[in-house]
């Protein structure tokens, strides 16, 4: 099993910037990917950004594109999520998580950390 901890929430204004970073614990090594997603009140959860554990291939929402940045150390079982460019329409409960095998469901989750963007 693997558990994951998301930190790095908060408030910021419009044009502003976040760092969320993602603690890995336990199987880490079987994981095949890892990803950000976020749920605005009301809204379902999307996808945001996801990597590939071993050799580090990222995809992006369209909504992210040339604002966010995902990356991982896996020396020290990180996740990190550079946001720039903060809009209003970002503000959500941001989530990490990861999947075993490709093109499975995602298998495991953090608690979400909120993020909040003012106008």
């Amino acid at each position: 099993q693997v558990q994951v901890v998301e930190s790095g929430g908060g408030s910021v204004q419009a044009g502003g910037s976040l760092r969320l970073s993602c603690a890995a614990s336990g199987r880490t090594f079987s994981t095949y990917a890892m990803g950000w997603f976020r749920q605005a009140s009301g809204k379902e959860r999307e996808s945001v950004a996801a990597i590939t554990w071993s050799s580090g291939t990222t995809g992006y929402a369209d909504s992210v594109k040339g604002r966010f940045t995902i990356s991982r150390d896996t020396a020290k079982n990180m996740v990190y999520l550079q946001m720039n460019s903060l809009k209003p329409e970002d503000t959500a409960v941001y989530y990490c998580g990861g999947r075993l095998r490709p093109g499975s469901e995602y298998d495991f989750w953090g608690q979400g950390t909120q993020v909040t963007i003012s106008s």
